[in-house]
């Protein structure tokens, strides 16, 4: 399973609200080859659900995962700083042995 906390889920109805989306447009959560540690995240809207994908929803939020990444994202929970240290989605994700100062990046 994959969650987003209710700040995660404020910021992701905003942007949809600004970028013109509507509620077909999920997100995508996606690791990729890359990173100072290895593996990036990769975050997006995505309107379509391809036949592998696997689909979780927390507080209303669909989020799609494709089966290669599903790996290293399972647990993971979304969330978004807007503090003084930092803005932005952040990945905790309890399969990362490491992070990158930035967030973006980790390895397993």
């Amino acid at each position: 399973m994959i969650s987003v906390t209710d700040k995660a889920k404020e910021r992701i109805v905003a942007l949809r609200q600004e970028e013109g989306r509507n509620d077909a447009h999920n997100i995508r959560v996606s690791v990729k080859g890359g990173g100072c540690s290895g593996l990036m995240y990769d975050l997006g809207f995505d309107d379509r659900i391809e036949p592998a994908d696997q689909v979780f929803e927390d507080k209303g939020v669909k989020i799609l995962v494709d089966k290669k990444s599903l790996l290293y994202l399972l647990g993971t929970t979304l969330d978004f700083s807007d503090g003084l240290n930092g803005k932005g989605f952040q990945f905790i994700n309890p399969n990362a042995s490491r992070t990158c100062g930035c967030g973006e990046s980790f390895s397993v």
